[in-house]
């Protein structure tokens, strides 16, 4: 159950996704936060500004946990993301040990969205996270977010 706290996460992976979209990439954000409830890494898509399509926020922050939190906190830390991870980051951030993920819109959503704006699918199949990482708690998707998401998706595809 989502509560007051995690709507402030995921505000804050909206407004990372929006500068995403601003800087000529994808609309994705993603924060890290520890069992405590502070904010311990941050990122936004950066596929098309740095080059490599795997340059996923959430794939970023599996990495940063692997390389910097140690192995006993990294199950009470918990992903937050503008949308739902694909399978490469469900993956990551499965073998990475991380504990839940909380995110705005969902990747059902998410391919709904693109088939209604005229966009293809991306390379890989769109997975919800439990099909990937079944031992991940999820949750989402967060309303009034997710609309907001839409529309930072809507823009991209469809212009301003």
């Amino acid at each position: 159950m989502m509560h007051d706290a995690d709507l402030v996460h995921l505000r804050r992976c909206v407004e990372l996704a929006r500068e995403a979209l601003d800087a000529g990439d994808e609309p994705f954000g993603s924060v890290l936060v520890g069992a405590d409830g502070t904010a311990l890494a941050e990122d936004r898509n950066r596929v098309n500004t740095g080059g490599d399509p795997t340059l996923h926020p959430e794939f970023a922050l599996a990495r940063w946990a692997a390389e910097t939190l140690p192995e006993a906190d990294r199950p009470g830390a918990t992903v937050y993301t503008s949308g739902e991870h694909c399978p490469m980051c469900s993956a990551a951030h499965a073998w990475v040990g991380l504990g839940r993920i909380v995110y705005a819109s969902s990747s059902e959503q998410l391919s709904g969205w693109l088939a209604e704006f005229g966009a293809g699918p991306g390379p890989v199949a769109s997975l919800p996270v439990s099909a990937v990482a079944p031992g991940v708690l999820v949750e989402g998707p967060a309303p009034g977010l997710a609309e907001e998401v839409r529309e930072l998706h809507r823009r991209l595809h469809l212009g301003a």
